[in-house]
């Protein structure tokens, strides 16, 4: 059965490899990641690619969590009878709920890292917010965080030294927690049986 999965552009290389591990009959539409920086703009971006590609697949459906759109995105998939991935966002995937509820419970100045934020870190973090330009708004920004937690879907000595290099640029101490991509791979796997 084609599926075609609208995805944020930041899991849309980890859904590929679902794909090929499972021999799924998908096609991505990925979004660009830097959505996340604005939000709002995810409901209508979303809702233009499922009208377009409404005719070309059997199911649809949309790789994002509610991802800070506070329910807005849940009501342009109402609309268009489209499942999207649970949780309020990808942490919440790779995790699962309970645990994520339990780190953020127990250390609440926590800053998670995906993998696709460990490698674009500069261009996500530092310039999107400007710290490049105004490197005196890095205690504004992050002054009540106490450590980085960097979620591994693929943990690498590369990206392992490039997870130190992200919290060394937050001045945090940096926990690393292998997650794999079983959370997301069960959301895809379902995704195609329903």
């Amino acid at each position: 059965m084609s599926i075609g999965i609208v995805a944020c552009g930041a899991i849309a290389l980890e859904i590929e490899t679902i794909q090929r591990d499972h021999s799924l009959d998908i096609t991505i539409y990925p979004l660009p990641p830097l959505l996340h920086n604005s939000p709002k703009k995810i409901p209508s971006e979303v809702d233009q690619l499922l009208t377009r590609m409404k005719d070309l697949h059997e199911k649809r459906a949309v790789a994002y969590a509610d991802c800070g759109t506070y329910g807005a995105l849940d009501e342009i998939l109402d609309r268009h009878g489209v499942p999207r991935l649970s949780g309020n966002h990808c942490y919440d995937v790779y995790l699962g709920k309970k645990k994520f509820d339990e780190m953020v419970s127990e250390q609440p100045g926590t800053y998670f890292l995906t993998d696709f934020l460990v490698k674009s870190f500069n261009r996500s973090v530092i310039i999107e917010m400007g710290l490049d330009r105004y490197p005196e708004l890095h205690d504004d920004y992050f002054k009540n965080y106490e450590r980085v937690v960097w979620l591994a879907q693929n943990r690498t000595p590369e990206l392992e030294r490039l997870a130190h290099e992200c919290a060394n640029q937050l001045a945090l101490p940096l926990e690393i927690v292998e997650v794999g991509l079983s959370g997301l791979a069960l959301e895809i796997l379902n995704f195609a049986k329903n």
